[in-house]
């Protein structure tokens, strides 16, 4: 990924949440001809940021009891990208013990900073990020008795010198094929144009998908979806957010899986490592404005 600077974090926040959301892509005859000789594809659920440690009706919880009970599909696994060291998040007793119960439900714990803020591993020492690392990385093993393998460094951001450090310590970086937008906790949270959103990114998706650029992992194709479960607007809309990505498929002409989220957490597993990133100069594709940002931030 390109350098990095916070002004132009605030830029991709505001404008990623101000409402410039395009029509989606139109259906051509080619592109609908050659979707018919791809798989179906299978919505990845990923969340970062948590755990909440909120003691009041607390929205990771609330996300976890939605994947296992909703109308769409009960049983839903899901990727977790965890802050563990983060006094609001996994950092707190309360946030533990939600780690536990996302493990407990059979959820992926995955790696996203042991930071006692949302940083940006690339403003970290050379110490300092393998000690984050190392912290990380036992926080989740005393957990789940093992290390994670996956990771998402905040901000989507990473160099040749944190990649490699991710890859000493067994993590591989899943980044995102769709993003909710709902990164902004404070203040207004809401997604007025939510559905909108997701049905504009699902039609960029489908283009990639139609010209054979997503792997097929286990005769489905991974379409990685990005939440934020400490977010209680994403909490309470949980179940709706479900129904629109099914809709945002159906609209699009793109044909889903007869479960069309992932119940196994091995298949989980094995979708999420073949849609990490291989290369640190790997072209990445993510969604709304972020590419725009680090190819701006190159120059």
């Amino acid at each position: 990924m390109k350098s990095f600077a916070p002004a132009f974090i605030l830029l991709a926040l505001a404008l990623s949440l101000g409402g410039c959301i395009g029509a989606p892509i139109a259906l051509t005859p080619q592109t609908e001809q050659r979707l018919q000789t791809q798989a179906p594809i299978r919505f990845l659920l990923t969340f970062d940021d948590g755990p909440s440690a909120s003691g009041y009706n607390n929205p990771t919880r609330s996300v976890i009891a939605d994947l296992a009970n909703n109308p769409v599909l009960p049983g839903i696994k899901a990727v977790f990208f965890l802050q563990t060291e983060a006094s609001r998040s996994g950092g707190s007793a309360r946030g533990r013990k939600t780690m536990e119960r996302e493990h407990a439900a059979g959820h992926i714990l995955a790696f996203h900073t042991a930071t006692g803020f949302h940083t940006n591993h690339r403003w970290l020492g050379d110490a300092e990020l393998e000690r984050t690392l190392a912290q990380g990385a036992s926080d989740i093993a005393s957990i789940t008795g093992a290390p994670p393998s996956l990771i998402r460094p905040p901000f989507w951001n990473y160099d040749r010198r944190t990649f490699a450090a991710y890859q000493r310590h067994g993590m591989h970086v899943l980044l995102t094929d769709l993003s909710a937008n709902d990164g902004k906790i404070w203040g207004f949270n809401a997604s007025p144009r939510r559905r909108a959103n997701l049905y504009r990114q699902v039609s960029v998706v489908r283009e990639r998908i139609a010209l054979g650029e997503l792997p097929t992992v286990d005769g489905v194709i991974p379409v990685v979806v990005t939440f934020h479960d400490i977010n209680r607007y994403t909490a309470r809309h949980m179940q709706e957010y479900l129904q629109i990505l099914l809709d945002s498929a159906r609209v699009n002409g793109v044909k889903t899986a007869v479960e069309p989220f992932y119940t196994d957490r091995a298949e989980l597993e094995r979708a999420a490592l073949a849609r990490t990133v291989k290369d640190e100069n790997e072209s990445v594709h993510l969604p709304g404005v972020w590419n725009w940002v680090w190819d701006a931030d190159s120059h």
